[in-house]
């Protein structure tokens, strides 16, 4: 009997080893649970999002985008078109780091002709043109339209600031002597106490009537801050319509900055490490 109970403890005592033994490997290699492992667990309401998890919950503005006008006008190339439009952002507090959007043209009876996707960004309370350049149309477009889709939005704080670009100097003319139709020159001054790395300009000639009759764009690298940098356009071909005001648009990513980012927008939780 004594052997017996002696043999009994002994694998007792085994056993137990092995169960500890088991428990410490699963404790030591298990996913702990996080707000980034896709499971809604902890005390979380949604996967990642909710309870402990409450600053990674995607953010939801109170005002959608908005898409004030669209149009096209002649690209100077066959077939070809320049298309545009006008989006805001009503928010005050929150800037779009990125959205889809997809330009759909039609015919004049209704057909659709072309499309085009691509994804943009908006500053808080930001009115902007997007424009897509030399579109091949199928046929004579008639109408375009403007669909916006999954904006992701970060919250601004107090301490956000929008790039200070200046057009300080602007001026379009017909080419009487040379090759061309026309240009458009200016003076972009970086005001910013930052340095960009990319900055694009869009350019939109309007009629006396307030009508887009012509569209272009280009890019300037490494802007500095204080910086005065010099742009010109060029239409090589004769559109329809006679300029009576030149808009210049400048744009800088901020949400791509790392440096103008942590700066002055609230980081995520993870961002902080």
């Amino acid at each position: 009997m004594t052997r017996s109970i002696k043999r009994i403890a002994i694998i007792s005592i085994y056993l137990l080893i092995l169960i500890a033994f088991l428990v410490f490997i699963y404790l030591k290699f298990q996913t702990k649970p996080s707000c980034f492992d896709g499971i809604q667990n902890q005390n979380e309401q949604g996967a990642d999002c909710g309870g402990i998890c409450a600053e990674q919950c995607a953010l939801t503005a109170e005002k959608d985008l908005m898409v004030q006008k669209t149009g096209f006008v002649p690209s100077g190339v066959a077939n070809n078109y320049d298309i545009y439009a006008v989006v805001s952002n009503p928010n005050q507090t929150l800037g779009s780091s990125k959205f889809n959007y997809q330009f759909t043209i039609k015919d004049a009876a209704g057909t659709i002709i072309a499309t085009k996707n691509d994804t943009g960004f908006i500053l808080s309370g930001e009115t902007k043109y997007l424009v897509s350049s030399n579109q091949t149309m199928s046929d004579i477009p008639a109408s375009v339209e403007l669909s916006l889709s999954n904006p992701q939005w970060i919250e601004v704080n107090d301490l956000y600031e929008k790039p200070q670009l200046k057009i300080v100097y602007k001026n379009y003319k017909e080419i009487t002597n040379g090759v061309g139709f026309s240009e458009a020159t200016g003076l972009l001054k970086n005001e910013s106490p930052l340095d960009f790395s990319l900055i694009k300009l869009e350019i939109i000639l309007k009629d006396n009537q307030g009508q887009v009759i012509g569209l272009n764009s280009t890019q300037m690298g490494t802007v500095q801050a204080g910086e005065n940098r010099d742009f010109r356009f060029f239409w090589p071909n004769k559109f329809p319509g006679t300029v009576a005001n030149m808009e210049v648009q400048p744009e800088v990513n901020i949400f791509n900055s790392d440096a103008f980012v942590k700066k002055y927008f609230k980081p995520a939780k993870f961002q902080q490490h």
